[in-house]
């Protein structure tokens, strides 16, 4: 490997979504959803190239005029389904764009600053091998429960204060980072020996509903004026 790895990042991006209709390119304070994660992207030095793989119109249309420097795949019609898994379309990506190491992150995550991709990039960079890849975590310190009212990560019988509960974290799919070795071979983004990277609980907001678009809009003005 050079001495100094490239490093693609990628945005994979449908047109139509389920729950929120249109919303990778729907307006968000007043630019399209996808503007906001693409920005931070572009900002982070570490990152030599950024791919949008989509079937969206409307999103080749900003993003030809707004970023001229990111990369625009189309993404092929057998991978357009909704049911696709996200590690068959990463393959198509990485086949298509030689790397050292991939960062991936969502349209959907708008708070994703650059500072923390570049946290994370430059951490995965001082200890590769000794990690294989690594993706974000939220940590969580509350009390959890399965389907059959068994505690998970607590002794009911020992009722500990929240903030004193071991954390347990959350796979957020804000960001991952991982090399075209591990998806090929494992299928996967996250390969045997992954570091669980812990990011700002705010910058780990995603919207997956209509409600998350609305706290996440409230969120990024907010945190947009301290």
């Amino acid at each position: 490997m050079r001495e100094k790895p490239t490093i693609t990042a990628i945005v994979p991006m449908r047109h139509s979504s389920e729950r929120v209709k249109g919303k990778n390119y729907r307006s968000f304070n007043g630019k399209p959803l996808f503007h906001y994660v693409t920005a931070s992207l572009l900002a982070c030095p570490h990152i030599q190239q950024v791919v949008i793989d989509t079937d969206s119109p409307p999103i080749f249309d900003y993003a030809r005029q707004h970023f001229p420097s990111v990369l625009l795949l189309e993404r092929p019609a057998h991978l357009r389904d909704g049911a696709i898994p996200m590690n068959d379309v990463l393959l198509n990506v990485v086949r298509q764009v030689p790397s050292d190491f991939y960062v991936q992150t969502h349209s959907t995550n708008p708070l994703l600053s650059a500072a923390t991709v570049n946290k994370a990039v430059e951490f995965f960079l001082a200890h590769y091998p000794i990690y294989d890849s690594l993706f974000s975590v939220t940590r969580l310190q509350t009390r959890l429960w399965d389907t059959l009212a068994r505690a998970v990560n607590h002794n009911p019988n020992i009722l500990l204060r929240t903030q004193d509960l071991p954390p347990i974290y959350e796979e957020n799919s804000c960001l991952y980072i991982f090399n075209q070795e591990t998806l090929q071979q494992r299928h996967n983004r996250i390969g045997n020996r992954p570091f669980l990277f812990e990011i700002p609980r705010q910058e780990a907001i995603d919207i997956d509903e209509e409600v998350d678009f609305v706290l996440a809009e409230i969120a990024y003005k907010h945190y947009q004026n301290l």
